[in-house]
């Protein structure tokens, strides 16, 4: 809730997170600014931000609770938003670059101790 409540704090995380200049974010927008939990005693919190940094395509996501099903999530979410890039009739290879940051509040991969992965 930080985070809504203070944008500009948000959008300085994720240019520090893609190693940008915090003026090329050109368009900023929370999609899902909350999410109520599920019973009084869930921890529960999504927040979707979309942007065009760059030309390129960014969302990012963040989550706390561990649903079990985050790398299919991820890739759902990153395929819609490379979708929504093309109308009908475009090229494809003009289609922009298309970036998902997550940020989790669980450990999605075994075995590790790495707090930043890429792919």
């Amino acid at each position: 809730m930080l985070f809504v409540k203070y944008p500009d704090l948000l959008k300085r995380l994720v240019a520090e997170l893609l190693g940008i200049k915090y003026d090329d974010i050109e368009q900023f927008n929370i999609t899902k600014p909350e999410m109520p939990p599920e019973t009084i005693s869930d921890k529960f919190c999504r927040l979707d931000i979309n942007m065009m940094v760059n030309e390129q395509r960014v969302d990012l996501e963040i989550q706390v609770e561990n649903e079990g099903n985050y790398p299919e999530r991820s890739l759902f979410i990153w395929a819609k938003e490379f979708s929504q890039a093309s109308k009908e009739g475009d090229n494809f290879l003009e289609l922009p670059k298309t970036i998902v940051i997550s940020i989790l509040g669980f450990n999605q991969f075994k075995d590790t101790t790495e707090f930043h992965s890429e792919f």
